[in-house]
Order: C-alpha cells, then sequence, then structure tokens
C-alpha cells in the first residue's frame, strides 16, 4: 500500500484538509461529466489525461493501455511536445516504476528516482520529480495505469482520491466507448457478411469473389492484411488470396500441417495470436512481419473449406474476442456461399447441356429428317430424268448440284448436333482433364493433383507445354479421349463418394502411338480404401465397359501401402 507517502524529509504526509476535495469536487464532477458523455475511445483517453493534469495541476500526465501480457499497447500522454516525443520513440512498455502501481492501490512518491523499481532515464526523457500512479480498472480488471508527474509542490492524499474517483469515471467511459464500438463494429461486420453472399449468389467468379471477401473484411477488421488460405496440389494449404500490407510476399506461401491455420481447421474453431514477431520458429517466414493475427476457419456442414487469416503490423493493437466471434461468422458464412455459388454453377452448366441436348435432337430428328425426305425426292426426280431422255441436261445437273448440298447440309448439321452433344471436343484432352480435376475440388474439399507424361516427360515448362498437348491430341483420338475423361471423372467422384481421403492423385501416360501405344490412368487416394459394399457398381462397371471396347483393362484396388485405393485404366492407341 502507498497511500502513506514519505514526505522529503522522511515524515508522513499530513493529512489533506476536509475542504480540499470537497473544493475540488464540482470540477472534478464537470470532468467525469464530460469523459462519460464521450463514445469515441481515443477522445476518452485524451480528455482523461488532459483532465486529470488539470485538477492536480500535473506538468506532465499520461495513461497506458495494456494488454493481456500487462504490457502497454496504448499510450496516451500530455504535457511532453511533440518533438521530445519523437526523439523519444517508443512509448514505455510499463515496467519497472510504472509496473509498480499496484492493481487496487495509488503510488505516490516526492521523488520517484529514489523508488527501488526505478531504472534510470531513457535518453531525450524530460527529467520529473514527484509522482502519482492511479490503476484504471474496467470490470476488476487493470485496464491501464494513470501516470502523473512534476506537480509544483508536490502530489496530496487528496490529488490521489480525486484521480481514483476520474479514474473510476473513466473507466465507465471506456466501457461506453467498448459497448459503442462494438455496435458500431457489428453493423460493419453484418453489412459485409450480406454483401459477400450477394456478390457470391449473384454468379461473381470465386478467385474475384474472394478476392473481394479478403479486402472487405480487412477494411472492417482494421486489419494490415487479409489472407485466405485454400487446399492445393498433394494434399497442402496454400495462400492463394492476400490483400493489404506485404500481399504479393504471402501469396504462394504453403502452410504446414502442424501450423496454427490447419490446427483452426481441424479443431473448426478460431484463434488470436498476440504477436507472430514472438513465436520461437516460424513455419511460415512471410509472416514475420506481422504482429498480432487472427485465424478463422472456413467450414460449411462440417467441411473445411479454407481459413481467413487477419493480420496487424508489429505495434498494433490485439484482436479482441469479439473481433474473432464476428470473423468467425463471416468466414462461415463465405464458406456457405462459395459451396451454393458451386452448386449454382453446376446447376447452370448441366441446364446449358440439356439445352444443347435439346437443341441437338431437334435438329438430327427434325432438320436432317426432313433434308433426308428432299434429298429421296431429288434422288427420284433424277432418276425419272435420265429415264426419259432428251435434252435434259441442264435439269439433271440443277438435281446433281441440288442432291450435293443437301448431304453438305446433313454433314454440317451432323458436326453441328457432335459439338453440341459433345461441347469439349474443341478443347484439347489435356485441357478437358485439367477442367475435370478442377472441378472435382468441391466435392473432395481439397484440389487433386494431376500428372500428365507423355513417353516419361511430364507436362511441365511452358517450352515444352504446346509440343507434349498436341503429341496428347494427335496420339489419342477422339473416341479414345472421351472415355479417358469420363475414366478420370468417375475415379475422382467415386474418391469423393467413398475414400475420405486427404489427397487423390491423377497420373495419365500416354506412351507410343498406333496399335503398339497405349494410354493408362491412374486415380490414387489415401482414404479409408476400397469397400465393395459402398462402392457404387454401376459407375465401375462402365469403366470396365469403356475398356473392353477398346481391348483394355481396368481394375481397382488397394494401394501398394495397404492404404487407400487404386483404380487402373489402359487401353490401346488403335
Amino acid at each position: 500500500m502507498s497511500r502513506p507517502a514519505p514526505s522529503a524529509e522522511g515524515s508522513p504526509r499530513a493529512e489533506a484538509p476536509r475542504g480540499t476535495v470537497a473544493a475540488e469536487a464540482s470540477p472534478l464532477l464537470g470532468a467525469a461529466l464530460d469523459l462519460t458523455a464521450n463514445l469515441e475511445l481515443e477522445a476518452v483517453l485524451e480528455g482523461f489525461v488532459l483532465s486529470a493534469a488539470r485538477l492536480t495541476g500535473a506538468t506532465y500526465s499520461a495513461i497506458g493501455v495494456l494488454d493481456n501480457r500487462g504490457e502497454t499497447s496504448t499510450f496516451v500522454q500530455h504535457g511532453v511536445t511533440p518533438e521530445t516525443a519523437r526523439l523519444l520513440g517508443r512509448p514505455p512498455r510499463g515496467h519497472g516504476l510504472l509496473g509498480a502501481i499496484p492493481a487496487d492501490d495509488y503510488l505516490l512518491l516526492d521523488d520517484l528516482a529514489e523508488h527501488p523499481s526505478f531504472r534510470g532515464w531513457p535518453e531525450h526523457h524530460p527529467r520529473m520529480r514527484s509522482f502519482l500512479g492511479v490503476p484504471v480498472r474496467v470490470h476488476e480488471q487493470v485496464y491501464g495505469r494513470l501516470y502523473l508527474a512534476d506537480k509544483p509542490g508536490g502530489f496530496t492524499r487528496a490529488d490521489a482520491e480525486a484521480m481514483e474517483q476520474l479514474a473510476g469515471a473513466a473507466a465507465i467511459a471506456v466501457e461506453n466507448a467498448r459497448l459503442y464500438t462494438a455496435a458500431r463494429d457489428r453493423e460493419r461486420w453484418v453489412a459485409v457478411s450480406q454483401e459477400i453472399t450477394t456478390t457470391l449468389l449473384e454468379g461473381t467468379e470465386e478467385e474475384e469473389a474472394l478476392a473481394m471477401i479478403a479486402a472487405r473484411v480487412r477494411e472492417v477488421a482494421r486489419a494490415d492484411a487479409a489472407l485466405i488460405v485454400l487446399p492445393s496440389v498433394g494434399g497442402t494449404w496454400v495462400c492463394e488470396i492476400a490483400d493489404g500490407v506485404g500481399a504479393q510476399d504471402v501469396v504462394g506461401a504453403v502452410f504446414p500441417p502442424e501450423g496454427r491455420a490447419m490446427t483452426v481447421l481441424a479443431n473448426g474453431t478460431g484463434m488470436i495470436v498476440d504477436s507472430l514477431s514472438r513465436a520461437r520458429s516460424m513455419r511460415v517466414p512471410a509472416l514475420g512481419r506481422y504482429g498480432p493475427a487472427l485465424y478463422a476457419p472456413m467450414v460449411a456442414r462440417g467441411t473445411g473449406a479454407g481459413v481467413l487469416i487477419l493480420l496487424r503490423l508489429q505495434g498494433e493493437p490485439e484482436f479482441t474476442g469479439t473481433e474473432l466471434t464476428m470473423a468467425e461468422a463471416v468466414a462461415a458464412q463465405a464458406a456457405l456461399a462459395l459451396e451454393l455459388a458451386s452448386a449454382r454453377h453446376a446447376q447452370d452448366v448441366a441446364s446449358l447441356l440439356d439445352e444443347r441436348q435439346r437443341i441437338s435432337r431437334d435438329l438430327h430428328d427434325l432438320a436432317i429428317q426432313q433434308l433426308f425426305a428432299t434429298g429421296m425426292q431429288l434422288e427420284s426426280a433424277r432418276a425419272q430424268v435420265v429415264g426419259a431422255g432428251g435434252d435434259l441436261g441442264w435439269l439433271s445437273t440443277v438435281l446433281e448440284d441440288g442432291l450435293t448440298s443437301v448431304d453438305e447440309s446433313v454433314r454440317q448439321i451432323r458436326s453441328i448436333v457432335h459439338s453440341l452433344r459433345e461441347p469439349d471436343t474443341a478443347v484439347s484432352l489435356v485441357e478437358r482433364l485439367r477442367r475435370e480435376t478442377s472441378l472435382a475440388r468441391t466435392g473432395l474439399g481439397f484440389a487433386p493433383s494431376l500428372v500428365i507424361d507423355v513417353d516419361g516427360q511430364d507436362l511441365g515448362s511452358e517450352a515444352e507445354e504446346e509440343h507434349l498437348v498436341d503429341a496428347v491430341d494427335n496420339r489419342v483420338d477422339a473416341d479414345i479421349a472421351d472415355d479417358v475423361v469420363a475414366v478420370v471423372r468417375e475415379g475422382l467422384a467415386n474418391a469423393a463418394r467413398h475414400a475420405r481421403s486427404s489427397s487423390v492423385q491423377v497420373r495419365v501416360s500416354v506412351h507410343g502411338a498406333g496399335p503398339a501405344g497405349r494410354v493408362a490412368i491412374e486415380v490414387e487416394d489415401d482414404g479409408a480404401g476400397v469397400d465393395p459394399g459402398s462402392t457404387r457398381r454401376s459407375g465401375l462397371d462402365n469403366l470396365a465397359v469403356r475398356a473392353r471396347r477398346h481391348r483394355g483393362t481396368f481394375s481397382l484396388g488397394t494401394t501398394t501401402s495397404g492404404q487407400g485405393s487404386l483404380l487402373a485404366w489402359q487401353v490401346p492407341l488403335t
């Protein structure tokens, strides 16, 4: 306890006259009312230190707001010139003498340099003598500490008691400002959530929508950077979207399976980190520049779709529990909206394919049949002209040209019908396979890997890409290419339905050409393995039929490691 503070002579300071507090009651009440009438936290803190200096006559006053480690996170002062503050640089951390202020009492000193906890003056710091420190408590927790220094004649117990009362009023004002800020932030979070849902359901492309989510959430959370980590090749998780400070340095960063992001995703609950810069080991080096962090899982119906990470630079305030709650809600809603948007896109594609089928049926059943009938009539007329003899060569020529036009029209319509029924025929086989693995991401919850090789040479660098893509199309005819796409599609669908895997790899190999060549497909997962009771037999029978039709082979079994399943399909290039 520090109430009976010693005087300069070492004797206890005399009790302040009873009239002192009464005389100051009116200014103190006015200052308290001014504080509690303000709803902006920054203005509350500035008004608090200014009122404390005016009421006590202190030359210097300041409040240090504490974080959950007991260190200063916000420092507001009065009396030190801006130039001196600039020279001092970082504000005090709240240790030493400042840390000696009791949690439930005040610290009153005639000469602060004589206190055992005094650690000396920082360079450029003005010299001070008398000192008064008072805790500011909000909900029985020390929110911050009020520091007063250099009052002519020294501080009195009346000053200390008045500051305790003012600190109580400041605590109420801080709480009111917190509630007001929380309500305002909640409105902003709700508005962002609605904007995200509307944008996704309007049919915005996924990448564009994710970029918008990162930008808007970063803004509403007052973060310096926002990241979205998504599943990638080989079971890895990578930062695909980033917005804010250092965004370009973080995009593409791989997040380890034992890191915070994956822990949050596995547990389904968010996490607040006081400072990444204090981490003993930095598994993602690109995050080393940041301080406070917030992790929110993007989970829809129990399936993790990604992780939203908000970051602030070192020295910035930590994220609050309220911000975590709102970020979790927005992340979950974004995950659900993405899933709904994906389903809507699939429905649109299905509708488009249905319309293609209807048009192709109409062309086949109506237009072609009418052309056939017309052709038969022209053929009959030509035969009659030839049989009649006479000089009707010009008419025979006209009929012959008409028959040629009918045949050409039939060929063109058949080509249109084929393109409508198989809209992918104009696209390379490699691109069609890449599209299948990309679409499978929704069902699997992660992106499967795709490896394509021609005679043992993988499609990798751009310099080799075009040559190898052409080689695949030249060697694999259209009929086999359609079956290759169907096999890969069925293999990925089977893994999504039954495997419960964390990674799926598709390997397509083209070796040789002609009857001696072959195309082989393997779809391997690390899931639960083959379950004959749950595996969809119709799909597997379909793959077997496709293999037999080309005199090839098909099998579905367990991988050599004994975990997961391996689908193998192979046919000759005839």
